[in-house]
């Protein structure tokens, strides 16, 4: 990194040079060291207090064509409540148009309401349509903003394009926290995934997000290891210190933890809160909910006994 960092965004040329001046992933060495972390076993103790940590962890989401008022105000009942002492979550993600309805259902709970925006989940539309659609979920009341980048922008080395765009959401988002995600199945490297998590930090992301949920891959564990590496070299290099939220595909309580392996072993334990871990899922919820139960009873539950989400 030979570019200050107060200099790197001040020309297209100095972005570019500091993004392609990282240091390159090592693909067989990030996948190696993210199977051998997912090899690591939590048991008794420990494991459930994972599985609360992890419950806490959650962005509940629901984002589907066929979302309704009514599916949103159960969803948000779960997130409070989600079975027996378990812990809420810590958000409800849904579209822009539904966050009012979120916003009324947790009222006081302390659950947050995150919302996708900025053209979710293609990122394909002009700054101000993307500005815009960050101010109605905000005037909703939405808490959190989940913007995706222009991928296509990214891949054809328009980096200031995506940077600046960045950096008007989050101007717009005021204090709202701004999650980007990146799309790292579209990003097609570890080597982008690495430059995309920085692009993202340098512009004023408050945490940065594989995926949308919607393109496979989505949170495989050496892209959610190279993120959380470059968030703690960020802290390193600027003493600001940036969130990591995985999403898509993470289903199961084995899946939670590794993840939570992953941080603790990758960032540090600074990371291993809510306000800096997030997971975003929609299945999720229910099979930490069932081994929470199995540990608790020595049984599993039927699979009609927790709600479908």
């Amino acid at each position: 990194m030979t570019t200050s960092l107060a200099d790197v965004a001040s020309s297209d040329s100095a972005l570019r040079a500091f993004l392609h001046g990282l240091p390159g992933v090592d693909r067989v060495g990030a996948d190696q060291r993210a199977a051998m972390l997912g090899t690591r076993s939590i048991k008794t103790t420990a494991k459930a207090q994972a599985i609360d940590l992890a419950i806490s962890m959650v962005d509940l989401t629901t984002l589907e064509g066929a979302d309704t008022d009514g599916k949103v105000r159960a969803m948000c009942a779960k997130a409070v409540r989600p079975g027996g002492d378990a812990p809420s979550v810590a958000a409800v993600c849904v579209y822009p148009d539904l966050v009012a309805v979120a916003v009324e259902a947790l009222k006081g709970t302390g659950v947050k309401v995150a919302s996708v925006a900025t053209a979710f989940p293609s990122g394909r539309t002009s700054l101000e349509v993307k500005v815009s659609d960050t101010a109605l979920a905000l005037a909703a009341g939405a808490d959190e903003i989940d913007m995706v980048i222009d991928r296509g922008a990214f891949l054809s080395g328009h980096y200031m394009k995506v940077y600046e765009q960045i950096v008007a959401v989050k101007e717009a988002c005021g204090a709202a926290h701004l999650k980007v995600i990146l799309e790292t199945g579209e990003l097609a490297t570890y080597d982008n995934v690495r430059r995309a998590s920085w692009l993202a930090m340098l512009a004023g992301a408050d945490f940065i997000k594989t995926s949308t949920g919607k393109v496979a891959p989505a949170a495989t564990p050496p892209v959610t290891l190279i993120m959380l590496e470059a968030v703690r070299d960020f802290r390193d290099a600027t003493g600001r210190q940036i969130g990591v939220k995985p999403a898509g595909g993470i289903r199961t309580t084995k899946d939670a933890i590794k993840n939570l392996v992953l941080v603790n072993e990758t960032a540090g334990d600074d990371w291993l809160t809510p306000e800096w871990f997030r997971l975003g899922a929609s299945s999720l919820l229910n099979d930490l909910l069932m081994q929470r139960q199995k540990l608790a009873t020595g049984r599993y539950a039927g699979p009609d006994y927790f709600t479908l989400d």
